[in-house]
């Protein structure tokens, strides 16, 4: 009878979990093969359990060999003792005997029960591991159910999703129960089980955003090109359309803002700059610049290095609070960029080479016979020129170039 009483037992719990009958015969057997290496030892392997689910049987069998003389009774049994039951058989020969499950203690079903509900625990985060790492990268919305310091805890599809403190925004704010959205951004496993990790601060969220609020970015019409943040504060994205009669900035920006609006609302008033995405160096640093406008530019693809100039009274424009305009402008274009005033910049015309800290003499000389006299003659030879000179190299270029900007 207690056999029953245990499969009943099992069925009970795992009807309520949704575990299917292979994993729960699995389950009891796995129990009872545990309890058999806590009672016997873990070195013996001469055991077997057989589970039935529909008779509620569950049966054990150890394996022995019959002897005359025992020296390990839970490998071995008496001749005398196998003739009882079996009279044909003899020594050598393999014996299998029954084990009632009751031997076990009258705790067995408590015992049943408890492993049940851990086997139960461990097969949901295994479950919740598998499906939720195929979703890395996807915006998924939770409700809100706990709110701790360092980070915060979403219920979103019979799951439990973790946002930490560092990957929400500085600007957001958040109450028990209400709704909350973000990218899945990693999915870890360990001995606690399952563990979703949700951000709201990661870059691929705001492009996740983009993808989803307008539909030439799904369909493949307009593409993300790259994209920065400065998360909750100020972002830029670079975008291309492949079909010429749709303006990407446009499309993106959407009627009357409503599509560009839609995404400012979920990021809590994070102000997003639309780049129109441009083969041309020149073209994609005065853009990525925005809002500043530089009214000139000096280039170097190779290493690669801009230096933007612009009218005095707009460099904190191009600067940005913080610095965040033109970091973010760098990022986006693959250029580190230089902001500088008009004035500097037509000053530096005037400055002779003999100023300029790091410029050996022998190397001065070399430059002056060759009519380079001042920092933007220097800034505006061809490198390929600068290197056929007697005494330069890449690194001496380079650190010359690196103390006029220092200067």
């Amino acid at each position: 009878m207690i056999n029953k009483n245990i499969v009943d037992a099992f069925s009970e719990v795992a009807k309520q979990k949704n575990i299917d009958r292979t994993n729960l015969n699995t389950i009891i057997e796995d129990l009872f093969m545990s309890m058999i290496s806590k009672k016997y030892g873990e070195d013996y392997d001469n055991f077997s359990v057989i589970v039935n689910m529909e008779k509620g049987e569950i049966e054990i069998y150890q394996e022995k060999t019959i002897v005359d003389n025992v020296v390990d009774p839970i490998v071995e049994i008496n001749h005398k003792d196998a003739l009882k039951v079996e009279p044909d058989l003899e020594v050598g020969d393999p014996f299998v005997e029954i084990i009632d499950p009751t031997t076990f203690g009258r705790r067995i079903i408590n015992t049943a029960k408890q492993y049940l509900s851990q086997k139960i625990r461990d097969i949901e985060s295994q479950s919740l591991y598998e499906s939720f790492s195929k979703k890395v990268g996807e915006i998924i919305t939770g409700s809100i159910h706990q709110i701790q310091r360092d980070r915060i805890f979403i219920n979103c599809d019979n799951a439990e999703v973790i946002l930490p403190k560092n990957e929400q925004l500085p600007v957001d704010r958040y109450k028990r129960g209400e709704s909350v959205r973000g990218v899945i951004k990693a999915v870890d496993y360990s001995s606690r089980g399952a563990e979703i990790i949700l951000s709201r601060s990661d870059d691929s969220f705001l492009k996740k955003l983009f993808e989803m609020e307008i539909p030439e970015i799904e369909d493949g019409i307009i593409e993300i090109k790259t994209l920065s943040r400065v998360p909750g504060d100020r972002s830029k994205i670079v975008v291309y359309s492949s079909d010429r009669r749709i303006d990407a900035v446009g499309a993106c920006v959407g009627m009357r803002g409503s599509r560009i609006q839609s995404i400012v609302r979920e990021l809590n008033g994070e102000k997003i700059d639309i780049i129109n995405w441009s083969e041309l160096p020149e073209v994609l640093i005065s853009r990525s610049l925005s809002p500043a406008k530089p009214i000139n530019l000096y280039i170097d693809e190779d290493r690669p290095y801009a230096v933007a100039v612009f009218e005095d009274e707009e460099l904190p424009l191009a600067i940005g609070k913080g610095g965040q305009n033109i970091t973010l402008a760098s990022a986006v274009c693959g250029y580190k960029i230089d902001a500088v005033k008009k004035s500097d910049y037509e000053a530096k015309d005037s400055v002779y080479l003999d100023e300029v800290k790091g410029i050996a003499k022998n190397q001065l000389s070399v430059l002056l016979s060759n009519e380079i006299k001042t920092v933007q003659d220097f800034l505006d030879a061809e490198e390929d020129f600068l290197l056929s000179l007697k005494g330069f190299g890449i690194k001496t270029i380079e650190k010359i170039k690196n103390g006029m900007e220092n200067d």
